[in-house]
């Protein structure tokens, strides 16, 4: 077979997070600042290709092309991404992995991200990535993460349960290929739909904000922003972890264990 059946292959993501619960905190630590790392730089890559486009189809249309080989190099490199982490929950209804095992992996796994998309970010800024074109890719990145910190919060949480739903989607059509061409492309083609649609995800948020926040310090591309016009209120700390963050990393928890959860019942519940 080229391809393993949904059960087979939601049994061995289950069987993983067994594994995935145990691991030293060290390790989570380092692995998930990986996967932050390589979504960032995923982000980064997008944001440069498409900073200059007008239009706004053409515009995501790249950028999902482009962002989804930051998913693809988490699964290869087998990081830790909290998103896709969310389907640990499958562990836990196979009895695979303990309650207290799940939250510590959460959160090990959440910090580390962050930290990793962090630095992508502040290297970015420091180092001078954010000058290209003049300085007209930090005013977009600049526009963009105010644009997110504006988001309601009612908006930030529905977008970012589709967005985990399909990046869930990714990680288990990944499983399912038997070799490594249809592990990338499974990841692929739902991180692509989530990008093109404009769903919410913590992680990459984690960068595209950090950016937009720490691109304000640098007083040549505060004052490009402010003669291209960008609404700089809405970009607070404040507005990032409570208006942006919490809503979308709630709604990605929903999303991927709500589909867990779904695919449970459906394919690995006894009895029912």
């Amino acid at each position: 077979m080229t391809c393993l059946t949904p059960k087979e292959f939601l049994e061995r993501y289950a069987a993983a997070g067994t594994a995935k619960t145990q691991k030293s905190a060290g390790k989570l630590l380092a692995l998930a600042a990986l996967a932050g790392a390589l979504i960032a730089l995923g982000a980064a890559a997008s944001s440069t290709a498409v900073h200059s486009l007008d239009n706004a189809g053409l515009a995501r249309t790249v950028s999902g092309l482009l962002f989804p080989f930051g998913l693809c190099m988490v699964l290869v490199t087998g990081a830790e991404l909290f998103t896709g982490n969310s389907l640990l929950l499958l562990s836990l209804l196979e009895k695979k992995c303990s309650l207290p095992g799940l939250l510590r992996n959460w959160v090990l796994v959440y910090l580390g991200n962050f930290l990793g998309a962090f630095l992508v970010a502040a290297g970015c800024v420091f180092f001078g990535q954010l000058s290209c074109s003049g300085g007209e890719l930090a005013v977009y990145v600049i526009r963009l993460a105010a644009g997110k910190c504006a988001l309601p919060f009612l908006s930030g949480f529905g977008l970012g349960i589709f967005c985990n739903v399909l990046v869930c989607l990714g990680v288990l059509l990944s499983l399912s290929a038997q070799d490594g061409a249809g592990r990338l492309m499974g990841a692929f083609l739902p991180v692509c739909c989530f990008v093109l649609c404009g769903f919410e995800h913590c992680v990459a948020n984690m960068y595209y904000v950090s950016a937009g926040l720490l691109a304000l310090q640098n007083p040549q591309y505060l004052q490009l922003a402010q003669a291209a016009g960008a609404d700089l209120g809405s970009l607070t700390l404040g507005n990032f972890l409570l208006g942006n963050l919490l809503p979308v990393t709630l709604g990605n928890i929903l999303g991927g264990g709500g589909l867990a959860a779904l695919l449970w019942y459906a394919h690995l519940k006894e009895n029912g």
